[in-house]
């Protein structure tokens, strides 16, 4: 966390993940910004509390009509096709699977993987936590997000199934995990922009981002870099809204989500 109380006019909050440096790393040496770094699944909470003016949400978290938050850049972290970093590792072909243990840094990737196990393998997946102290044979399968997905050590799950490239076959459509979001007024247009020039910067120098920071988080210089140039979207476009909306649509569908939210603002 970066302290500048005299000048800081946004505290937002970000994954703490490799994934997100290029969205991240110019804001970090902003005197207008201060972050917060945290997993996914924690990032609601300090968006709903107060505590950030600003958060890279799981886009799951848009789903709930309860929650007026409001997208408020064209940045995010997406795919379109395979991630890398979303996977399901299994001791058996994905159509035989019924339990699915689950990382609990994640929101979206939970969602995603019951939708589709339900659609392309018509499996209603049983989900439960995992700690990362279960024995291997209690284990049909284990959902893994981030970095841990690299760093794993389940040798005994031969099978991985990348939730980015089943999303892909399964709608022909990007995907994304996590966009910019804000729950009242923080000067959106100005901090927009800021959130653009950082991306843009960020990706620009990606292939430095997964040298510099790569290695520390236990990535291979080479893979980090591929992962951050190629397999990474960085940009909410049409496509990108367009997968958020069927997304969406499949959540509802099964239960995931409560009811419609109207479509996304930024």
């Amino acid at each position: 966390m970066i302290h500048r109380e005299a000048t800081v006019r946004w505290r937002l909050g970000a994954v703490s993940y490799l994934n997100a440096k290029p969205l991240i790393v110019a804001l970090e040496e902003d005197p207008a910004v201060e972050l917060l770094l945290d997993v996914p699944s924690r990032l609601p909470l300090l968006l709903e509390t107060g505590q950030v003016d600003a958060a890279l949400v799981p886009v799951v978290d848009l789903a709930d009509p309860a929650r007026s938050w409001s997208v408020v850049s064209d940045a995010c972290i997406g795919c379109d096709g395979e991630t890398l970093t979303v996977r399901v590792f299994s001791r058996m072909v994905p159509q035989n699977v019924d339990t699915l243990h689950v990382d609990g840094d994640s929101h979206t990737s939970v969602a995603l993987a019951r939708i589709i196990w339900q659609e392309l393998y018509q499996r209603e997946l049983r989900v439960v936590p995992f700690t990362g102290l279960e024995a291997a044979d209690e284990c049909q399968a284990v959902l893994l997000i981030g970095d841990k997905v690299v760093n794993n050590d389940l040798l005994d799950f031969e099978i991985e199934t990348d939730l980015g490239t089943a999303w892909k076959s399964l709608t022909s459509l990007p995907f994304v995990f996590a966009v910019w979001a804000s729950a009242r007024s923080c000067g959106c247009d100005e901090l927009a922009a800021r959130l653009s020039l950082a991306r843009d910067k960020g990706v620009k120098a990606a292939e430095m981002i997964a040298a510099d920071f790569g290695p520390g988080m236990g990535w291979p210089v080479t893979l980090a870099k591929r992962y951050l140039t190629t397999r990474l979207k960085f940009t909410l476009g049409d496509r990108q809204r367009q997968g958020i909306a069927r997304f969406f649509e499949f959540a509802r569908r099964y239960q995931l989500v409560p009811a419609a939210r109207g479509a996304l603002s930024a």
